[in-house]
């Protein structure tokens, strides 16, 4: 029963994301295409099915996105950017 609720649990974590990156995605613009790598070129719309679908390259996306989020929380960029302007 709790191996139950921890697999619920970690597939609503995976939901919530996969919500969260749509999201994201949905305020790109709808005429621009991104780049995934060796994947190809896709657009905004694209890229939201492929994290609807949970195939490898939605994976990947997400995998970006809450990675992108990780850092900025973490104020990895601002860091960054103080840094190149006390050079």
């Amino acid at each position: 029963m709790n191996q139950d609720k921890e697999k619920d649990k970690i597939e609503n974590r995976e939901k919530e994301k996969r919500e969260l990156v749509i999201a994201r995605l949905k305020i790109l613009p709808s005429d621009k295409k991104l780049s995934v790598g060796s994947s190809g070129d896709f657009t905004r719309d694209e890229l939201i099915e492929h994290v609807e679908k949970k195939d490898e390259i939605g994976k990947k996306i997400v995998e970006v996105q809450m990675e992108y989020l990780r850092l900025l929380k973490e104020g990895f960029f601002y860091e960054r950017n103080a840094i190149g302007h006390e050079a």
